[in-house]
């Protein structure tokens, strides 16, 4: 089964230097229906304007993942990292026993465009940690590269939970198929452009949740599409 959440139903939150639309329930946008999927917990799609961001705030025990779709996202923490990641770059922070972060857009003149990702991890307290890897184009044109995983194979950033993360960019002469294995779920998030999945249309901004299929096929749809594909314990 195939439950598609559309890109215009998502929850939203304007507050001038921020536009954010929430796939699930975050801040002061709540749907019982929409808490969440599997281990997944927020997908938030943010945009900020030059030089503004989030001020220094805390975390506990989340998976934190950011991944930028244009601009420059400049990251610090109280473990003592100070970043800036740009489009294909993956950055994943491990709230643990607690830390305290700041992200901000690293431009004086354009907007930073990127997804925040909370997975939940499979054990609490653990010690806080930070990671970001880089995933170049040619790794993941017309097929999927693992950029996430719980045993940071394949040269993928390491998540302290269940999960296989997946990215990938498609061009309309693209074609992938991805077999599902039994007790595990798929949710895919289009950042750019639009795909197929068995045949129905998911544009950017769209997710879908997927149970119960032994495998889908997913094809582009238009021009410099993308995806990110979740492969998750149920």
């Amino acid at each position: 089964m195939i439950t598609i959440r559309p890109k215009d139903e998502r929850g939203v939150a304007n507050f001038g230097w921020l536009d954010s639309r929430h796939t699930f329930s975050f801040g002061n946008y709540y749907d019982p229906q929409h808490m969440g999927f599997a281990s997944l917990r927020v997908i938030n799609e943010d945009k900020v304007l030059p030089a503004q961001g989030f001020g220094t705030h805390g975390h506990q025990d989340m998976e934190i993942i950011s991944y930028v779709l244009s601009g420059e996202l400049a990251h610090r923490d109280s473990m003592g990292n100070g970043s800036v990641i740009r489009p294909g770059d993956v950055q994943r922070m491990s709230a643990g026993t607690g830390v305290r972060h700041s992200e901000f857009n690293a431009s004086d003149t354009n907007p930073v465009h990127f997804l925040q990702i909370w997975i939940m991890p499979e054990q609490r307290r653990l010690q806080p940690s930070y990671e970001e890897k880089n995933f170049a184009s040619e790794e993941k044109q017309g097929k999927l590269r693992l950029v996430g995983s719980r045993d940071g194979r394949d040269d993928s950033v390491t998540i302290h939970q269940d999960v296989n993360l997946y990215l990938a960019s498609l061009a309309p002469s693209d074609r992938l198929t991805y077999q599902i294995e039994d007790s595990r779920a798929v949710w895919l998030q289009v950042t750019k452009g639009a795909i197929m999945v068995n045949e129905r249309l998911l544009e950017a901004g769209d997710g879908a949740a997927i149970v119960d299929e032994a495998q889908i096929a997913v094809a582009g749809n238009s021009q410099d599409s993308e995806m990110l594909l979740f492969d998750l314990a149920q």
